[in-house]
């Protein structure tokens, strides 16, 4: 974080105001369609760019259990809250042993789940794939499986995952097709390539393998920026809104919040933000009422990735 620092030094300082004394912008949350459950931090490889730092041996944020996922879907009832979706990212998901009980849990209420993966082994292994099978028979395209494939070739993936990941996530891909599975990609734009030769590249690995994913959709095939903590961005003022000719409700928070446990904790939490499960300021509390309050975009992510960039991790 120290690159990160040093670009936006003296900015991103207090929740209300900017550097310059400007009312920073906040979001409410007026639309919430995704709720989001981290299953856990642990993963089974370490990928170079990891925004979260997920490997083996990170446990900051323990395994989440089935029934503290089915007590906030009782709080999304209490509270009103018209969630379309709930989506489970981590970590790797499949690391954690109740992760088939915690899909199944909220497809049973009716909801859209969607499962980030890396499809490696933790989901290749009998009792998942077991598991995975019965819930693709019973909720059919209510359940979308995103797998991780940074790139669209196995060179660059692979960079960045480990040597032979790329054809260990296509060999899962490609089980989860035979089983009729709905997949999805979260990809990501190389810094030499444009986001039209990247959807290019992907739609023809798509055509090759068979796979049924359009590569032309940003719901399906999801493109992110690389992650550069040396740029620096500009605080997003309440005067910005106009000035982008954007509204408040486009960004993330306005939708999402993302339930965490951290290590040592009695309880699990609430977080405004999927991408900065580590900054104290975005913990909202341990229920979904608190949860309701605005979020300041005191961030640089908030800027580079939700207001300038349209970043949204869900479908």
């Amino acid at each position: 974080m120290k690159d990160l620092a040093l670009a936006n030094a003296g900015k991103f300082q207090d929740p209300d105001v900017t550097a310059k004394g400007e009312a920073r912008a906040k979001v409410s949350l007026t639309h919430p369609e995704t709720l989001w459950f981290n299953t856990g931090t642990l993963c089974n490889i370490t990928c170079a760019n990891c925004y979260i730092e997920s490997s083996p041996t990170n446990d900051a944020l323990v395994y989440i259990t089935a029934d503290e996922v089915a007590g906030y879907l009782d709080q999304l009832y209490q509270r009103k809250w018209d969630v379309r979706e709930i989506a489970f990212t981590g970590g790797e998901p499949f690391m954690n042993p109740e992760i088939i009980e915690m899909i199944r849990r909220p497809l049973a209420l009716g909801y859209e789940v969607l499962v980030l993966t890396n499809a490696m082994s933790p989901m290749m292994r009998p009792r998942m794939q077991e598991g995975v099978t019965e819930l693709v028979k019973g909720y059919g395209d209510r359940l979308t499986f995103r797998v991780s494939l940074d790139h669209h070739s196995a060179a660059i993936h692979d960079l960045e995952r480990g040597a032979g990941a790329f054809e260990k996530s296509r060999k899962g891909m490609r089980w989860l097709a035979g089983i009729g599975a709905r997949l999805a990609i979260a990809g990501r734009i190389e810094l030499a390539e444009s986001e039209a030769e990247a959807r290019a590249g992907y739609a023809a690995l798509f055509a090759a393998e068979g796979f049924d994913i359009d590569a032309a959709d940003p719901g399906m095939t999801v493109l992110f920026p690389e992650m550069d903590p040396s740029v620096e961005v500009p605080e997003i003022t309440t005067a910005c809104w106009g000035i982008l000719n954007k509204h408040p409700d486009a960004v993330m928070c306005a939708s999402s919040r993302m339930v965490v446990k951290r290590k040592g904790a009695a309880k699990p939490a609430v977080l405004s933000c999927t991408l900065l499960p580590y900054d104290p300021q975005f913990e909202m509390g341990e229920t979904l009422a608190e949860a309701e309050a605005d979020v300041s975009l005191n961030h640089p992510h908030c800027a580079k990735f939700c207001v300038l960039g349209g970043a949204s991790c869900s479908a």
